[in-house]
């Protein structure tokens, strides 16, 4: 279905939900829900996805943007997790490889530290083993001259040498877009801004919700034979409403944003913290670093969750120990997010870390199917187990076949269609635009960037930057309104493009420009206008906040 996925085609969607009946409805649209949508939908179920905020925007956006196999879970025992991890790297470096990415990272040895040399070598023997050695490359044991040759910034003082071994980095908020945007283009139903108000029942059984537009204020009823709960950790909200009891361990991960420059990183660094010896990551993300994470038990709520002062003294002083001249601080830091790991609750929950990243799939006596735990990497076969469960239920139901699984591991998302991304950069550069804009279309866009290419020619105006030093183009805030379904003034520089985290101020100070293209193309009036500028001063207020904090406590 190769129909436009804007913000009209959004009001027609919700319009046929109500409608007509279908198979299946997908409550929440982070990266599981899309996938299920997406599984569902090439398997010829009809099939709605609604998210009472945009694509991602809970907890798949606020991840450490990694696709991994999970070196840290070894040390718990978790393998089955582990080989069905890398088992989903290595297809989604297949069928998504502008959103998914190879990521080298080194591992520094020091004494005292929690993982000694030879239980790094045994552990990383293992990962590659149980990737069946089909990783990007094999890890390496690297000498101290070989680790600070690499990385210069580290410490050397009592450096021991360390590893190098491989994963991959990815773009967590393009890919459940992605995701959803392909369920669209195999017929689903899907919509954000869509909440679902309450769970409808008929004769005992859950058969579809209310749903409420919160752009327009109507609200819907949505029948369906089936309703998933993907609402990561909203899902014991929704299980409640069904009269379930919770399952979740809410635990907060938080992040910084910092000038790569001052930690000056070639590579992506594994470490654990001198503070409490947790696994945390330094990750590139072109001029910028990433530092995470925190693992911190939370009872705020999702949409109120925040990286405060202690998570990123934390942050700091974890990475400082081992890029000394970098002195980071507060000033230091562009942005923040802080993300919810809705994990199954065990009986021992007194190591965050070793609580595990598996998923279950539950069913409510009334039929709610709920999803619950997992990690971001294992969400392909999270869906299409969730899928299969609800095939089951529909030939129950009507005597239907039960349809073969879905192509899922070898179709390509959007964008995913060639796997020489270098032979559409240079494409890309012979259209005129330089090597760096060329890869950040590329890289962003993947097989599609030709079309966004197309569109910034239409008009001279939309081939220059939104921010001085950055490569995203106004073109590409048009795309996202006009081919991504973006809503919101967040939706356009937070998820779509990620100008949000690479200079929030600089973003602010642009964002009435940006709301006055939305004017002209999303036909919003003043008031929506000023709405739009109110919440998004507030998302840059939020990730900032740390800093008030510190000033509250003086």
């Amino acid at each position: 279905m190769d129909t436009p996925f804007s913000y009209r085609t959004r009001a027609g969607h919700l319009e046929k939900m109500a409608q007509e009946p279908v198979d299946l409805l997908v409550i929440g649209g982070g990266v599981t829900g899309a996938g299920i949508a997406r599984d569902a939908a090439m398997r010829g179920i009809r099939t709605a996805l609604v998210d009472k905020g945009d694509f991602g925007s809970g907890t798949s956006s606020r991840s450490s943007r990694l696709i991994h196999g999970g070196l840290r879970y070894l040390e718990h025992g978790h393998l089955r997790l582990v080989f069905e991890a890398s088992r989903e790297r290595r297809i989604l470096l297949r069928i998504a490889p502008h959103l998914v990415w190879p990521r080298s990272f080194l591992f520094p040895i020091y004494p005292g530290g929690r993982v000694s040399r030879w239980k790094l070598a045994a552990g990383l023997w293992l990962y590659d083993l149980l990737s069946l050695f089909r990783n990007v490359r094999r890890h390496r044991m690297l000498s101290k001259r070989a680790m600070l040759r690499a990385e210069p910034g580290l410490r050397s003082r009592g450096l021991k040498g360390g590893a190098r071994y491989y994963d991959a980095q990815c773009d967590d908020a393009r890919l459940a877009l992605a995701n959803a945007r392909d369920a669209h283009r195999h017929g689903a139903l899907v919509a954000n801004y869509a909440s679902v108000e309450r769970l409808e029942t008929a004769d005992g059984r859950v058969r579809g919700a209310r749903v409420l537009d919160l752009v327009t204020g109507e609200e819907r009823a949505v029948r369906a034979l089936v309703v998933v709960n993907a609402t990561g950790p909203w899902s014991d909200e929704l299980r409640a409403a069904d009269g379930e009891e919770p399952t979740l361990h809410r635990s907060k991960g938080a992040h910084v944003v910092v000038p790569r420059q001052r930690l000056g990183n070639h590579e992506a660094i594994t470490f654990t913290s001198p503070i409490d010896g947790r696994v945390m990551f330094v990750i590139p993300w072109g001029e910028l670093s990433y530092v995470g994470t925190t693992e911190t038990e939370t009872g705020e709520r999702p949409e109120d969750l925040r990286a405060d002062a202690d998570d990123v003294i934390y942050l700091l002083r974890s990475v400082n120990a081992f890029f000394p001249e970098a002195r980071l601080t507060f000033d230091d830091v562009h942005a923040t997010w802080a993300g919810y790991r809705p994990l199954i609750r065990m009986k021992d929950m007194s190591d965050p870390g070793a609580i595990s990243r598996e998923h279950a799939i539950l069913e409510s006596d009334a039929g709610l199917v709920s999803i619950v735990g997992g990690k971001l990497t294992t969400f392909r076969v999270m869906a299409q187990q969730v899928v299969d469960l609800v095939a089951n239920r529909l030939h129950d139901l009507d005597g239907r076949p039960v349809p073969e699984r879905a192509p899922t591991h070898r179709t390509p998302l959007p964008g995913g269609e060639t796997q020489d991304l270098d032979v559409l950069i240079e494409a890309t550069q012979e259209e005129g635009f330089s090597y760096q804009t060329a890869a950040h279309l590329v890289h962003t866009y993947g097989s599609e960037a030709p079309a966004v290419v197309r569109l910034a020619q239409s008009d001279p105006a939309l081939t220059e930057p939104v921010l001085a030093g950055h490569c995203t183009m106004w073109a590409e805030l048009v795309y996202g309104m006009q081919r991504e379904m973006a809503v919101t003034l967040g939706d356009l520089l937070i998820r779509r493009t990620h100008l949000f985290y690479a200079a929030p101020q600089q973003a602010l100070e642009r964002a009435p420009a940006v709301a006055e293209v939305a004017v002209e193309e999303m036909e919003w009036d003043e008031a929506r206008r000023d709405a739009e500028l109110d919440v998004y001063r507030l998302d840059v207020q939020r990730s900032l906040a740390f800093r008030e904090d510190i000033w509250a406590e003086d």
